[in-house]
């Protein structure tokens, strides 16, 4: 299977979940090109991007899981 640069952009909205997202991304980690997180501590979230070189069906898994995380939301941005 071909691979994509992907971008999954995370956003952590409880703080108990930060340890679970890591865990995630370190399942994949051999994929990951870079990881950029940004806390906005006035809105108590924080906003994660996350950019890969994988396979879609190895980005749309780490996206699945991150996603059935509570409070924790994320989306996929694939390039052509």
């Amino acid at each position: 299977m071909e691979n994509k640069i992907s971008v999954v952009a995370i956003i952590v909205s409880n703080m108990d979940a930060v340890e679970k997202v890591n865990s995630a991304l370190h399942l994949y980690r051999e994929h990951i090109i870079g990881r950029m997180g940004i806390p906005h501590k006035e809105k108590g979230v924080s906003v994660i991007s996350v950019v890969l070189d994988a396979p879609l069906s190895i980005v749309n898994s780490l996206s699945g899981k991150l996603g059935m995380i509570d409070g924790v939301s994320s989306k996929v941005l694939t390039a052509k």
